[in-house]
């Protein structure tokens, strides 16, 4: 598949790379989002890159040795007793400015823990390197744990950090050539990993993908969220069962905490943990204040989680006897539900990233709570604009069959109920599956969404 976007991401990287001044840039972000991919883009001929193992540091120090003496004739043939004397060598061998990549850094700590200790020595004495290190790794905890920790060996010596994240959904029409309608749907069900679009694209459409990738108890994804959290996480089976509760509608802490049967206090640090690796977010109504709303509900950020804690965990049974087909059937008729709420997701995130009638707009976030009447009310969307003086309310609907008149005459009376909407320019706007020749209406369809998120 055609590399995709990461272009400011190339464009740091080059800009790093260039010079005399050896530099260490860290690269880091969950699997299968294209770290190496990115790295391959920036290595020039005379570079060095090295995919480590999860082997005894004997063995990796004699293969990194060997991929070292394709630019440095005969350096595999030193026998290295530790790291220490295979990086002294190496900066006392080099020559000419080239860069060395460590991917898979984890696997080399985890077999031998002086290793970052080395690399700060040598880091320290830049000066008498003629090589840049690029350090990149999978386990984000670990990753951060070895470069962010004011007491890790490396903290403080990076010149470039980088934490790779799924690509936006405005990306995957053109990774799987398809409309934007289709976009949306694809994007509900595989996110913004680019592994993942490749293994959708070897498919013949999104049923057979998801019976043959996802449900098939062989399928490569299978059990895709397992080795992540065993990247990322010392234990995993906390986060499994935080996020199968939430993917299965437990959405307040305190209903996760009665399911799980403990404090909810005891959940708050694992479910920070979970947000800042991106499994999760934290959402609250417009115009609550994010440390002391009590109005806090919990759902899995990624979309391709969202799909495997909705569909495969809850009939996990089911698909380890086979029974792929009887579960797939099911699916379908839940489907479009499942999409409509990431349809929500989509156009709540480009609302801010490009003017809408010439305005520039804040963060926008769902509203639910009472009315001026008393009686509840919910939107799908509110966006405040930058100078504070206009409002964008929408409502987001995924049906091929919708009376946009009427929907829209609902949206209206919504709005006359809402406390924040007094005083305020009013922007109401609808979020359609599609067009519409109803005049005097702002409208945004999977095309407006999908090229305004190709970021």
């Amino acid at each position: 598949m055609t590399f995709l976007n990461r272009y400011k991401e190339i464009d740091r990287l080059n800009k790093a790379l260039t010079g005399s001044d050896p530099k260490l840039i860290v690269i880091y972000g969950r699997r299968r989002c294209g770290k190496s991919t990115l790295i391959r883009q920036v290595l020039k001929p005379g570079d060095v890159y090295f995919l480590a193992q999860q082997t005894d540091p004997v063995l990796q120090r004699a293969r990194l040795a060997d991929a070292i003496s394709a630019i440095i004739p005969g350096f595999e043939k030193v026998s290295y007793p530790d790291w220490e004397s295979l990086f002294i060598n190496l900066r006392n061998a080099s020559r000419n400015m080239f860069t060395l990549c460590l991917d898979e850094f984890p696997w080399l700590v985890k077999s031998d823990p002086a290793l970052p200790g080395v690399l700060q020595q040598i880091c320290d004495e830049a000066g008498q390197r003629k090589f840049h290190i690029i350090l990149c790794g999978s386990s984000q905890q670990m990753m951060q744990g070895l470069v962010l920790d004011s007491t890790a060996p490396l903290y403080g010596r990076a010149h470039e950090m980088m934490k790779i994240t799924p690509l936006e959904a405005g990306w995957i029409q053109d990774a799987l050539q398809c409309s934007p309608e289709q976009a949306v749907t694809e994007y509900a069900v595989w996110g913004g990993v680019p592994r993942y679009w490749e293994l959708r694209k070897e498919e013949d459409s999104t049923e057979t993908a998801i019976k043959n990738i996802i449900l098939d108890r062989h399928g490569v994804l299978h059990e895709e969220p397992m080795r992540l959290f065993l990247d990322d996480m010392r234990e995993s089976v906390q986060a499994f069962s935080l996020l199968s509760l939430i993917g299965t509608g437990s959405c307040r802490l305190s209903e996760i905490a009665a399911r799980l049967g403990k404090p909810a206090s005891q959940l708050s640090r694992p479910l920070d943990n979970l947000i800042r690796l991106g499994y999760i977010r934290r959402e609250i109504p417009y115009g609550e204040k994010e440390k002391n709303s009590k109005k806090s509900l919990y759902k899995i950020a990624d979309p391709f989680m969202r799909f495997y804690f909705a569909f495969v965990v809850p009939d996990i049974s089911r698909l380890e006897m086979n029974l792929t087909e009887q579960v797939f059937d099911q699916i379908k008729g839940r489907l479009a539900g499942f999409v409509s709420e990431e349809w929500e997701n989509l156009c709540r995130k480009s609302i801010p990233l490009q003017p809408v009638s010439g305005i520039s707009f804040n963060l926008a976030r769902r509203y639910w709570g009472h009315g001026i009447n008393g009686q509840p009310v919910e939107v799908d969307m509110v966006a405040e604009s930058s100078d504070k003086q206009t409002l964008l309310i929408g409502e987001c609907k995924w049906s091929d069959q919708i009376n946009v008149r009427e929907t829209m005459n609902e949206l209206n009376k919504k709005i006359a109920l809402l406390p924040f909407a007094q005083n305020k320019t009013l922007i109401p706007a609808l979020f359609l599956k599609k067009k519409s020749d109803l005049p005097g209406i702002t409208l945004f369809t999977p095309e407006d969404i999908i090229t305004r998120l190709k970021i």
